[in-house]
């Protein structure tokens, strides 16, 4: 369950992210290059809603109730030890839990919102605009994408390890690395496209 746990994570789940990143950075091309080009593009594919439930929410929804439920008191305390990595894993498990309330508001602020005022469909730049243009959601927004890229960066790390891929402690110090530089990348990357909402 675990391993299974772990390569949702990665394959729908990290993915997604990835993809998520790069259509949201293409903001910077400006609105209607973003409704039309992006948003547009993506509504008109053939089995949109199979794809959201089937490659989206299920694996989330596995991964997510799933992490919480290996979230017993001894793993969601401060580890005493100093050790940088013992410091990820409780951050991991504590960065999980606020992905998982930014993502309820993200997606009551996108999509549900959209279905009381469907002009959201038609005109999302401005909407992201305006939810950005607010510097605490904008806060908001960049603490969610840092926790996000840490989540799946982190991950990454530790996957390596649990599946046998880096049994030397020299291949999980550059795998850390990588996955670190991985994460300043994204994280780059998102904030670029946040900034492209901003009028």
């Amino acid at each position: 369950m675990r391993r299974l746990h772990s390569l949702f994570g990665l394959l729908p789940i990290g993915g997604f992210l990835l993809f998520h990143l790069w259509e949201n950075s293409q903001s910077r091309f400006g609105q209607a290059h973003y409704n039309e080009q992006v948003v547009g593009w993506l509504q008109g594919l053939n089995y949109l809603t199979l794809m959201e439930i089937f490659v989206i929410a299920l694996p989330l929804i596995f991964h997510a109730g799933y992490g919480l439920l290996i979230l017993h008191p001894t793993q969601g305390k401060w580890n005493p030890y100093p050790w940088l990595h013992n410091r990820f894993y409780w951050l991991q498990r504590v960065s999980g839990i606020g992905i998982l309330l930014f993502l309820i508001l993200h997606v009551g602020w996108t999509r549900i919102w959209a279905i009381w005022q469907p002009d959201i469909k038609l005109d999302l730049f401005t909407h992201m605009q305006m939810l950005l243009s607010n510097p605490y959601t904008f806060l908001l927004y960049l603490t969610g994408l840092l926790l996000a890229v840490f989540h799946l960066c982190n991950g990454l790390w530790t996957m390596a390890i649990s599946w046998g891929l880096t049994t030397s402690v020299e291949a999980q110090r550059h795998w850390f690395y990588a996955c670190m530089l991985l994460a300043l990348m994204l994280s780059a990357m998102g904030l670029h496209g946040m900034l492209g909402f901003l009028p």
